[in-house]
């Protein structure tokens, strides 16, 4: 399979090479060159297929050879081996928990589906292979779990100083070994915007073995896919269309919904929730996309202004950035697809005890999110079975939860336990230079 730009189709990548340089050239996003439907016996097959047979049966779809399908389908099953149910509210309404893996968080499926990919390809090279990854919340302590102690890897996760729960810097803070945490004072899009930075910087990649594990990387996103497929499974053919709710703040679930659709998955529309930071559901209501600095918020996860895959989106629908303008049939065709909606965080705590009042269910402020969206879809749309992805468990923000549920919340025991080992970060600024000279000082 090949890869190309979302600026500009003519550059193609192999999977190796879009997996280790991140970012093509030109600061686009690679793509799959072809995004063709499932045969349909995989779907007459799905409901017999165990969780991880179905990511095999998908990223051997997406990949065709570039990798053995021995070593592909145990690479996937090493990665996929802890559950995805989903949870019914009612009959109209239920969450899929797709924080069951190491770090707590739905994370935990791009972040060790990568690091065996790359481990896979990094076989035999004797220069080590660095990994960037800025982090909102959950993605560093994922890519922590996921790449800790990989030989030949070194991981560097950039994170907001002050904008990330205790026991999510915990995660990605005290691991050492080949995981080191630059804490930067600003917010997630400075940290973003740094590594794009790094990726662009042709001399410093000459220097050093880049790669990024944010789900600008496409092997991130590719089992990103496979929670849908599982979730449709659970659900059966049979019944009401199928609506996903997503939170959302860098728009990679949501662009991975649309991947699975594009591969045959029967799905109804997608439902973009966010919180305070806006700029696609403001889009998607008025064909105008604005990026602007985050806004900090109770779904800290959720805090991103400029969301990388916007850009992914756009070119699903026949957008390409840089070569031409965007088309307002780009616009009108995401809208039949895609609904969006925004809460804030007095609404989002309200959902938080709604749930547990009306469902005795404990939801995250994320999944709090998306079940706002999605009850307030279903207004409109009555007749559908809503799917609201809970993305991290609600232990990983338990002084919100406790807070706004009045009691305390059991926490799980390999997170509790991080709790009083030393935090050891390195302070950044905003600007991209220091970390620069950093990355040189430690791995030039």
């Amino acid at each position: 399979m090949q890869f190309y730009s979302t600026n500009d189709p003519s550059h193609k990548a192999s999977l190796s090479e879009a997996i280790f340089r991140g970012l093509p050239a030109d600061n686009g996003l690679y793509m799959p060159e072809h995004l063709d439907p499932l045969p349909q016996e995989f779907f007459k097959e799905l409901p017999y297929m165990s969780f991880a047979e179905i990511g095999y049966r998908v990223s051997r779809h997406l990949l065709g050879d570039d990798v053995p399908d021995a070593e592909l389908k145990a690479l996937v099953y090493d990665a996929v081996n802890f559950p995805a149910p989903v949870i019914k509210l009612d009959n109209q309404r239920r969450v899929l928990e797709l924080f069951h893996g190491p770090s707590l968080a739905f994370k935990d499926f791009g972040a060790r589906f990568m690091s065996r990919l790359m481990g896979y390809f990094n076989k035999g090279n004797d220069k080590e292979l660095v990994i960037l990854v800025a982090t909102s919340g959950d993605t560093g302590g994922a890519v922590a779990a996921g790449f800790y102690q990989t030989p030949g890897i070194e991981v560097v996760i950039l994170y907001p100083k002050g904008k990330v729960s205790l026991l999510q810097e915990k995660q990605l803070t005290t691991l050492g070994h080949n995981i080191h945490a630059l804490e930067v004072d600003g917010t997630f899009d400075d940290c973003q915007a740094i590594v794009k930075k790094a990726f662009l910087d042709q001399q410093l990649r000459k220097e050093i073995r880049l790669s990024s594990a944010n789900s600008i990387n496409i092997s991130r996103l590719i089992p990103q896919t496979f929670y849908y497929f599982e979730a449709y499974k659970q659900l059966g053919a049979n019944g009401d269309p199928i609506v996903f709710s997503i939170p959302s703040g860098n728009f990679g679930n949501l662009t991975a919904g649309l991947l699975a659709q594009r591969m045959g998955l029967p799905v109804s529309h997608f439902i973009a929730a966010t919180n305070e930071n806006n700029v696609v559901p403001e889009f998607l209501e008025s064909g105008i996309y604005t990026p602007r600095p985050s806004v900090a918020t109770l779904s800290n996860a959720m805090d991103v202004g400029a969301p990388s895959n916007f850009a992914r989106m756009l070119n699903l629908y026949g957008h390409i950035n840089g070569l031409n303008p965007l088309s307002p049939s780009t616009h009108a065709d995401m809208r039949e697809t895609i609904t969006g909606y925004a809460y804030d965080d007095a609404t989002t705590e309200q959902a938080v005890r709604e749930v547990k009042d009306r469902f005795d269910y404990i939801i995250d402020p994320h999944g709090a999110v998306g079940y706002l969206a999605l009850t307030e879809w279903q207004k409109t749309h009555p007749n559908t079975r809503g799917v609201i992805l809970e993305t991290a468990h609600p232990s990983k923000f338990k002084p919100d939860v406790e807070r706004i549920l009045g009691h305390e919340i059991d926490v799980p025991k390999r997170l509790s336990e991080l709790e009083h080992r030393e935090k050891v970060a390195i302070p950044m600024g905003v600007s991209y230079e220091p970390v620069r000279d950093w990355l040189r000082e430690k791995y030039g």
